[in-house]
């Protein structure tokens, strides 16, 4: 058996290293490996929406090819939440094992499982012993598992690799791309209609074809990104923090950012020796509850995971089910024409998301830096309360009134809860938690946020009918309001992210009492 001297190295000089390593990250320019990273991420975060969103247009096609009106409502509900039950499960089960496994090892295989389900809904049929709408709802709770690890995973990779006075403006752009993805469904969903006139005018069945490829084409940017996802390097952060291994970070730093490497150790030694620090927190059970059960720590767990939960009950309960609140003001349905019906919820969803969405995606990104998360995200949650309090309160006077003017304020409502705790609540869990819990307390608020949307997607479905076809839609804006206001409340217990490092806000003293270092093969040994 071979044997390795381990030689004992000054503590200070190596902390030196690791906050100089960290240093070049936090202060690097901003160069063409940033925006390849936000590019990446985002294309994700394209396709997440637009497999989320399209559903929104596809439920009533189905409703008319299957069952020559609309789609009955457990069906319609089964459909809608077997993909945010899916997701929550991928954001907490991702979350966990991007901590414990690594970012790189993880980063990629969520898109490879939404791929897989994207093609298994288009290729869906009715069976003798599986319907059409109980496969749709297996593969779409398979989609939804990739598009929950998606989540923890982009927000963590990209607040690592970001420089600390862009940071919060590179997660917003990587979240931006939620909007074009919601966009694109709409835009598809036209140009496939516009397509398929003929045919679905002359038999309604030729639907068929226009929900198979509005579905699948969610599969093309997927395939784009997944050979990018595998090949991205791991965080500086995971490699120094979960890895221990100063050296390597050193290299993937220098890598990065282009650097002379003339200065650390030769290649191959940088390869071989691991630097540990056995006075570094390691993540096991006992320690994160040790961690979450001091009030600082437990106070941004939970008004982060709350904030994301008051947000989605409202975000979820009007994205998911637009097509119903403007057919309720008779903006898309039209009796005994199920094609314009279909187009006119297809330009209903672009109108939406061009007056509200994307607009206020985008405002977040070039604004964040300068007003900070948590104004931001107060701004949000107070508007989107006034609004909903207004739509809800004034439904019928203001439907009666203007069509145009009740589209405008609904789209108003989309662009500040964009404009505010859609984006800030993804921002702000990848910034504040220590490097070995970043992912699984991002997860946590995250799967918090889709436990919100699942309970407003059932409240929904089984309320908006209440008294009537939509008579309840105007108690569920009321409702929505309510959550807006608990988010306001729960906003206060998150701190301001702005301008601060990683490390600053993991409210951890930094460790680094004793370094060794040994050749990998000894450590296998010692194991």
């Amino acid at each position: 058996m071979s044997t390795y001297n381990n030689t004992k190295l000054d503590a200070n000089e190596l902390n030196q290293r690791r906050r100089e390593a960290l240093s070049k990250i936090d202060n690097a320019e901003f160069g063409w490996f940033h925006i390849r990273a936000c590019l990446v991420a985002g294309v994700g975060f394209f396709t997440d929406a637009y497999d989320l969103f399209a559903i929104n247009l596809v439920t009533p096609m189905l409703g008319m090819i299957y069952y020559g009106g609309p789609l009955p409502s457990d069906l319609d509900l089964g459909i809608k939440v077997s993909a945010s039950i899916g997701t929550f499960i991928g954001q907490i089960v991702f979350g966990a094992l991007a901590d414990r496994l690594g970012r790189k090892r993880m980063y990629g295989v969520e898109l490879m499982i939404i791929i897989v389900a994207t093609l298994g809904q288009a290729l869906s049929g009715n069976g003798y012993v599986l319907s059409l709408p109980s496969a749709l709802i297996v593969w779409r709770l398979i989609v939804g598992v990739g598009i929950g690890g998606d989540y923890p995973l982009s927000a963590v990779i990209t607040s690592e690799f970001a420089t600390t006075n862009r940071r919060g403006a590179m997660m917003a752009a990587v979240f931006a791309m939620q909007g074009f993805g919601y966009l694109t469904t709409g835009i598809v969903a036209i140009i496939l209609l516009a397509a398929f006139k003929t045919q679905i005018m002359a038999d309604i069945h030729n639907l068929d074809y226009v929900w198979r490829i509005l579905i699948g084409f969610g599969c093309l940017p997927a395939l784009v990104a997944v050979y990018f996802r595998l090949t991205i390097p791991e965080t500086p952060r995971y490699v120094l923090d979960i890895e221990n291994n100063l050296n390597k970070a050193e290299r993937d730093v220098a890598t990065v950012l282009k650097e002379n490497r003339n200065h650390l150790q030769s290649e191959d030694d940088a390869a071989e020796a691991v630097i540990s620090n056995p006075a570094t927190a390691k993540g096991s059970f006992s320690d994160f509850c040790a961690y979450f059960s001091k009030w600082q720590n437990f106070k941004v767990l939970f008004g982060t995971s709350m904030a994301w939960f008051a947000l989605d009950v409202a975000f979820y309960g009007i994205g998911l089910n637009n097509s119903f609140i403007l057919s309720s003001i008779n903006f898309s349905g039209v009796k005994g024409d199920n094609w314009t019906t279909c187009w006119n919820a297809a330009v209903g969803q672009i109108i939406i998301v061009l007056l509200g969405a994307v607009p206020g995606y985008w405002v977040t990104v070039f604004t964040i830096e300068r007003l900070g998360r948590i104004r931001i995200q107060v701004i949000g949650f107070v508007m989107s309360c006034i609004l909903f309090c207004v739509l809800g309160f004034a439904y019928h006077p203001i439907k009666d009134y203007s069509v145009a003017l009740f589209v405008f304020l609904f789209a108003a409502t989309q662009f500040f809860q964009n404009f505010g705790p859609n984006s800030t609540t993804f921002i702000i869990p990848g910034e504040v938690f220590p490097t070995r819990y970043r992912s699984t307390g991002h997860g946590i608020a995250a799967g918090s946020g889709k436990l919100g949307a699942i309970i407003a997607q059932v409240g929904f479905s089984q309320l908006k009918d209440r008294g009537g076809p939509n008579a309840f839609i105007p108690q569920l804006l009321q409702i929505f309001a309510l959550f807006m206001l608990i988010g306001l409340i729960v906003t206060f217990l998150i701190p301001e992210t702005k301008g601060k490092t990683l490390e600053e806000l993991s409210n951890e003293d930094e460790v680094g009492q004793s370094y060794t270092t040994s050749n990998n093969n000894s450590l296998d040994e010692e194991k």
